[in-house]
């Protein structure tokens, strides 16, 4: 029995991840196909002539290149300042008990209820005042004031899971508050920033309601809006669209990547250090 239920689990989790893998490996294949095949009956699942049109079409008649770039700063950026208010703000809910500290997280809660549109009006003329309309620092703020809330709270609990005692231990060796957080509960914590700063990249890199509502120049544009433009009213461009969502996905990916041996050196540093 034993066998037979160790051979359900694994034919059950084979069928599960060929269903998660089929829509990307579809893309893919859109992207390597001619435009004469993307359409073609009976579906061909492997292109039959292999073609980097749409990947040179990308890059020759759009400014893909810069699109890639702005999205990387934004995201990149927006998500750095994130982590690090979220590092500091969830320390300061964690650990010290001052008036207010319950409506502060309350605030925080009810921000992540409210629907993103209802703020949308009054923001536009916000940044529109300050003349941050088709520039991405104006974006990377809006991204930063929509994720910090969140951020905090995320770095709250993982705070919480850190014993006050490797603190008091690194107190009573002589290190300050600041340097009893850095050189001891920091490195615990890196799996924990790691995680949000991971969220925050994402969240940046694939939002698109904020991106096209407030950027418009072509200078300016970030993947998500340039790819809106590949949707026109009578038509789609399947072939660009697949091909840039696969150039889209490989920064994630290689992110990814990175912070999953980073997690993997930092879960017990800190406590080595304390």
């Amino acid at each position: 029995m034993r066998h037979l239920a160790t051979a359900a689990k694994a034919v059950v989790l084979g069928a599960w991840l060929l269903i998660t893998l089929f829509p990307l490996y579809w893309i893919l294949v859109t992207s390597l196909k001619p435009k004469s095949e993307i359409f073609s009956m009976p579906l061909k699942y492997w292109p039959g002539e292999v073609t980097f049109e749409h990947y040179e079409e990308l890059f020759s008649f759009a400014d893909f290149g810069v699109y890639l770039l702005n999205s990387l700063t934004v995201s990149l950026v927006a998500a750095g300042v994130v982590t690090a208010v979220g590092v500091l703000g969830g320390y300061t809910l964690a650990r010290f008990d001052f008036p207010g500290r319950g409506a502060v997280m309350l605030a925080f809660l009810v921000t992540q209820m409210i629907p993103l549109f209802i703020a949308l009006g009054p923001l536009y003329l916000l940044m529109s005042d300050l003349d941050l309309l088709n520039r991405l620092a104006g974006l990377m703020l809006v991204y930063v004031a929509m994720l910090v809330p969140f951020a905090t709270i995320i770095m709250r609990g993982f705070y919480e899971r850190v014993p006050v005692a490797l603190e008091e231990a690194a107190q009573v060796d002589g290190a300050s508050r600041l340097a009893a957080m850095v050189r001891v509960v920091i490195p615990v914590m890196l799996p924990g920033i790691a995680a949000t700063f991971i969220f925050a990249f994402v969240q940046c890199w694939n939002e698109l309601f904020l991106a096209i509502t407030f950027i418009d120049s072509e200078d300016a544009k970030t993947i998500p809006v340039a790819m809106n433009s590949f949707i026109t009213q009578y038509d789609i461009d399947w072939g660009s669209m697949a091909a840039a969502t696969v150039i889209s996905v490989l920064p994630t990916l290689v992110l990814f990547a990175a912070i999953r041996r980073y997690i993997v050196e930092g879960l017990t540093a800190g406590a080595v250090k304390g």
